[in-house]
């Protein structure tokens, strides 16, 4: 079945970097969409990036637009959150999400990680 595991999260302060990996197994992704999405304390889930396995049609939140990159590596079935200029209201947990481009909703999800940005 699909597994999707999510790593990189930690503690960074305002204004540093971190990378966060989504490694994507038990299928071939080139037609699906990978996104991130993040949860903070008290708030609902948002979106904040997403991008279709085969490349293109990338989407990003206004909030991080210009300072977070997403990418993927066919080859190792990784797909990548570049975080630059972390803000404190960065701080969520992060999860990735995977689904078909045909489909409206995504059907896999990740376990989650967390990301908290100190002031």
């Amino acid at each position: 079945q699909v597994q999707l595991v999510e790593s990189g999260g930690g503690l960074v302060q305002a204004g540093g970097s971190l990378r966060l990996s989504c490694a994507a197994s038990g299928r071939t992704f080139s037609t699906y969409r990978i996104g991130w999405f993040r949860q903070a304390p008290g708030k609902q889930r948002e979106s904040v990036t997403a991008i279709n396995w085969s490349g293109g049609s990338t989407y990003y939140a206004d909030s991080v637009k210009g300072r977070f990159t997403i990418s993927r590596d066919s080859a190792s079935n990784t797909v990548y959150l570049q975080m630059n200029s972390l803000k404190p209201e960065d701080t969520a947990v992060y999860y990735c999400a995977a689904k078909s481009i045909s489909t409206m909703n995504y059907d896999y999800w990740g376990q989650g990680t967390q990301v908290t940005v100190s002031s």
